[in-house]
């Protein structure tokens, strides 16, 4: 199974480096990673340019001019530009485990999508959080005990245990979520009407939902550490939450501006 890992950006590059590292240390590599960049300056643009040189897989950076926040429709045109079968969504302050893109490989079943989960970094600790911290469960469990880090029931993999599955909104997050290409395209991916912070995530899972899948998850596999940072601006949440409820009620999955215009 071919993986494309979809990184979304916007002016951390900092944070990006972070991610693209642990990328890189991955015990399954992806078969490919876009940067997903919504808008950010040159900077970021000449990183992942200057990472390109001696990258393991094909590393690609998809740009958008910067007119607010427009996750759903930089995520469209990255998996426009995405060549895999199975299309993994990680944020770019999220850093992964060495074994996140081989959990999602094992979790990934047709008929469903996955809902990965993550550990919170707090300010104190991120300008000293690499790839190198997330895979050391000695410093994870002293961040835990030092109340560094939340959600430590995450810490220790465990693969043995069930995966979980359901038809429920809570939890949904696309920092970190795991698709068949083919099911994205049957719905039409994200929705591009959503402009500003929230709820485009939770409206394309009621849309997978209204096609037919269930989500699936799991306590202790494919984990990323999300790494502080202030809230984004939240001035188009009330917007955002009418179109999700506008979904709920519906009993509509193809949504008319997405992947494909129509």
């Amino acid at each position: 199974m071919n993986t494309s890992v979809i990184v979304t950006t916007y002016k951390r590059p900092g944070a990006l480096k972070k991610v693209l590292e642990g990328l890189r240390h991955q015990s399954v590599l992806p078969g490919e990673v876009i940067v997903a960049d919504d808008g950010s300056g040159p900077d970021t643009g000449e990183m992942v340019h200057r990472l390109k040189n001696d990258s393991p897989y094909p590393l690609h950076h998809v740009w958008q001019e910067d007119k607010g926040f427009r996750a759903a429709e930089i995520r469209n045109k990255s998996i426009l530009a995405s060549q895999g079968d199975y299309i993994i969504c990680l944020d770019g302050d999220c850093v992964p485990g060495k074994h996140f893109i081989s959990d999602h490989r094992k979790l990934a079943e047709q008929g469903y999508f996955f809902q990965g989960k993550r550990i919170l970094v707090k300010r104190s600790l991120v300008p000293l959080f690499t790839h190198k911290e997330a895979n050391s469960v000695a410093k994870l469990l002293w961040y835990a005990l030092t109340n560094k880090i939340k959600n430590c029931h995450h810490i220790i993999r465990m693969t043995p245990f069930f995966s979980t599955t359901s038809t429920r909104l809570k939890g949904i997050k696309s920092c970190n979520m795991g698709f068949f290409r083919s099911d994205l395209f049957a719905v039409n991916g994200f929705n591009q009407d959503f402009v500003g912070w929230g709820r485009e995530d939770s409206e394309l899972a009621v849309r997978l939902f209204r096609y037919g899948l269930k989500r699936k998850g799991h306590q202790f596999m494919a984990i990323c550490f999300h790494l502080w940072h202030e809230e984004h601006n939240r001035d188009q949440l009330s917007i955002n939450d009418e179109l999700l409820s506008k979904a709920l009620k519906g009993n509509r999955y193809f949504c008319r501006n997405g992947l494909v215009n129509r």
